[in-house]
């Protein structure tokens, strides 16, 4: 016999709205905690910055969004939406139908969805949870403040936390960084690049924001120094030849005459270090008896990055994972979760899962992967965690024409880092996602 349960879902953002409509069509009741008062998490842009532009101050005034300004997907419309609710080009003046829209484009598409399924009944804005913990009945508490500060509770059978990976900025460590006199900004408090203006930046990472900012900072700053991991590549070095762009290894140390120190001998004065280094999750309400830790960024131990054993199936996570395309995963993963809490679908022993979870940690060793790297899917691995997901679900299996487009997209992405949005060569694929978007 199915069975319903009343779930809490932590978090408005993409993840929480998707959950809610799969737990919803599932049968279960649920309620959508958001401490904002709108839907779209991370997508709602904001010219605010916090009070501490690094990010790493416990009492600095917090900023959810970190968006910038300009922002576009580095992802294709075909690729973004939810499987049965393509992000199509909609009509509208205030509407954006290129194929690598800005971010209000994505939030007008995330407040489509919402209204197309009916989710907005479920959110109760304005609330933050501020606890959720296991009760001796096995029910979860949920505490939460309200718009007037008043501390309220409800009690629930189950948790979806949804809270994304886009608000705790994680910065890189750096060797004498206490007595640099220059200022240091993360990612995450960029908006334009009009206050780094006449500066020489040192930019620390180039994945997709340090790749995005450092194009907009070109002609802006004085100089630019970016410090990347991986080699460079030709290209890269012909585009800081015509550019005012360096690359560097890492930082060797930095000197309180405001120096900084690169791994390969260089030296440069600098104003700025601009950390474009990602987010550590971050669950400060969440109270699991040890049960659930977060040590180095990696959140475990997780059963398929979504279950933690020992509390399944009462306590879930949605949209962990990174570098993955986002919104049909979070379609997948919430529908597993609604589907186990429903028993139509049936997890295995707590053992089973905990030997799976030990086997994948092993994997990723043997790999040579570091923790914070445990919950890092990329374009390759994407597709064979979303096909096992649509397997256990009963659902169509991952498409090859998405598999291909993400892969054709990230190929000519680099190489092509000031074009890629407005100039692309994978039509026959497009072709295919939109006859697939018409059987819909």
């Amino acid at each position: 016999m199915p069975h319903f349960s009343r779930v809490a879902v932590i978090g408005a953002g993409a993840g929480g709205l998707v959950s809610a409509r799969e737990l919803s069509r599932e049968g279960h009741h649920v309620v959508v905690f958001e401490r904002n008062t709108q839907i779209g998490g991370t997508w709602v842009y904001s010219p605010k910055i916090e009070s501490d532009p690094l990010g790493v101050d416990p009492d600095r005034t917090r900023i959810h969004s970190s968006l910038f300004k300009s922002l576009r997907t580095n992802i294709p419309r075909e690729l973004m939406g939810v499987r049965d609710f393509p992000f199509v080009p909609r009509e509208g003046e205030d509407r954006d139908p290129r194929r690598f829209p800005s971010h209000t484009e994505v939030l007008k598409y995330l407040e489509d969805f919402a209204n197309e399924f009916g989710v907005y009944k479920f959110v109760r804005f304005g609330t933050e949870v501020v606890f959720a913990g296991l009760e001796e009945n096995g029910k979860w508490r949920i505490e939460f403040r309200c718009e007037n500060g008043d501390v309220d509770y409800e009690i629930f059978d189950a948790v979806v936390v949804c809270v994304g990976l886009y608000s705790q900025p994680r910065v890189a460590e750096i060797p004498g960084i206490d007595r640099w006199p220059g200022e240091q900004v993360h990612s995450h408090n960029y908006r334009d690049p009009e206050r780094f203006r006449g500066k020489v930046v040192v930019l620390i990472g180039y994945s997709s924001s340090g790749t995005d900012i450092s194009l907009e900072l070109i002609g802006v700053a004085k100089e630019i120094h970016i410090v990347w991991r991986s080699p460079k590549t030709e290209l890269l070095d012909r585009e800081s030849v015509i550019s005012n762009v360096s690359f560097h290894p890492m930082i060797e140390s930095v000197c309180k005459d405001g120096t900084v120190v690169f791994q390969d001998g260089c030296v440069v004065l600098a104003d700025v270090i601009l950390h474009c280094t990602g987010y550590n999750y971050h669950f400060p309400f969440l109270e699991t008896n040890g049960n659930v830790t977060v040590d180095d960024n990696r959140v475990g131990p997780l059963y398929k990055h979504v279950f933690p054993p020992a509390l399944a199936p009462g306590l879930s996570f949605v949209g962990l994972p990174f570098k993955v395309i986002p919104f049909p995963l979070f379609e997948l993963q919430s529908n597993w979760v609604a589907g186990v809490l429903s028993k139509r679908i049936a997890l295995p022993s707590k053992e089973e899962m905990l030997a799976d979870v030990k086997a994948f940690y092993e994997d990723l060793e043997a790999l040579g992967k570091p923790k914070h790297r445990t919950h890092l899917l990329g374009d390759y691995m994407m597709p064979t965690y979303c096909n096992w997901l649509a397997t256990t679900c009963g659902c169509p299996p991952y498409e090859e024409w998405r598999k291909k487009m993400n892969i054709s997209v990230h190929l000519y992405r680099m190489p092509n880092l000031k074009t890629y949005r407005d100039d692309w060569h994978d039509d026959e694929l497009i072709h295919q996602a939109y006859e697939e978007f018409s059987k819909v």
